[in-house]
Order: structure tokens, then C-alpha cells, then sequence
């Protein structure tokens, strides 16, 4: 399947079988997050997974949004690797570390939809309870939550999956 296919055909997953995902997805999915471009290659995403029993109960006193997913990705950054750029007059004091954990959590939720392992993107959270309730450094900052799993028979796509702007709505030439 070509990627523009894939794309159209992934969705927010809101379903989940309790059937866990094989280690070897897991890995190939981990590794798409990893190798993908960062600003200045400095690498800051980090990836803390959360599917042992004590750790998913801990994921249900941050956020309601987990869908009983067999697995969860915590995507972060670490603060002192990402670039910045002071001298940026509208976003003052700007860093790279939203931007690189998303576009890493991204590739890795393609890679999953490659792979027929379903997911859904969580924001659903209050950052400092997950730095607080999972004991993580200070200097690590949570971007999202990939929640990742095969379909149970109730999944499908919301409506909303189907509602797309046209091409007009986004593009303009300057």
C-alpha cells in the first residue's frame, strides 16, 4: 500500500482488544520514532512505555482517555537537547521539543497502521501529574500519549474521520 493510502485509511482508534502487541512491532514501531528528523539532529524525543499492570493503573489516574489500550507510548522530550532559538521575535524563547516528539510520535503511528496495529493520539492529560504520578526527571516534558492496539469488534472510524477540508481551505501561495 502506497503511504497516501495508509494515511487515508488510518483512524483514531477508540476500541481496543485486550490482545497484546508482539514485542517485534513494538520494536519496529519504537524505531520509527527514533530515527525521524529532529531540528539539528539533536534527538531529544523520549518514549516510556506503559503496559505493565502497575503502570496502567497509574495511566487511569492521569487521564480517562486511554481506551483500554494494551499499550501506551508516553511521548516526551528532554529539555536539554532541544534546539532553540532565542533570537525568534514571535516565539520568544522558542524550542524544538514539541515539534520533534510530535513528528516522532507521528511516524511511529504510521508505522503501527503499517504494521495493522491500530492507535490514537491522547492530550487528554495535565503534564505535571504524568511527570509527577510516573516519578519522571524534571527536565523531561510530555508531548502526548500513543495509545496502541488491535481492534475490537465494536472499532471503526468516528464520523468525524471522514470530514476533510478541501485542498483550497489550506494552500496559499505567497
Amino acid at each position: 500500500m502506497d503511504f497516501l493510502t495508509l494515511a487515508q485509511n488510518r483512524y483514531s482508534e477508540r476500541f481496543f482488544s485486550p490482545k497484546a502487541v508482539e514485542q517485534e512491532k513494538v520494536e519496529r514501531i519504537l524505531e520509527a520514532g527514533r530515527i525521524v528528523p529532529t531540528a539539528c539532529n539533536y534527538q531529544p524525543q523520549r518514549f516510556y512505555l506503559i503496559r505493565r499492570p502497575e503502570a496502567m493503573d497509574k495511566l487511569k489516574q492521569v487521564t480517562r482517555f486511554h481506551y483500554n489500550a494494551p499499550l501506551v507510548v508516553l511521548v516526551c522530550y528532554d529539555l536539554r537537547t532541544v534546539w532553540t532559538n532565542p533570537g525568534d521575535r514571535y516565539y520568544q524563547n522558542y524550542n524544538s521539543g514539541e515539534q520533534d516528539a510530535s513528528i516522532a510520535a507521528t511516524t511511529m503511528m504510521y508505522e503501527a497502521e503499517e504494521l495493522g496495529v491500530h492507535s490514537v493520539w491522547i492530550r487528554g492529560f495535565d503534564s505535571k501529574t504524568v511527570v509527577d504520578t510516573f516519578g519522571l526527571p524534571e527536565h523531561i516534558v510530555p508531548v502526548m500519549m500513543l495509545a496502541l492496539g488491535y481492534p475490537n469488534e465494536r472499532a471503526k472510524p468516528n464520523a468525524w474521520h471522514f470530514k476533510r477540508e478541501s485542498m483550497e481551505h489550506f494552500v496559499t501561495e505567497l
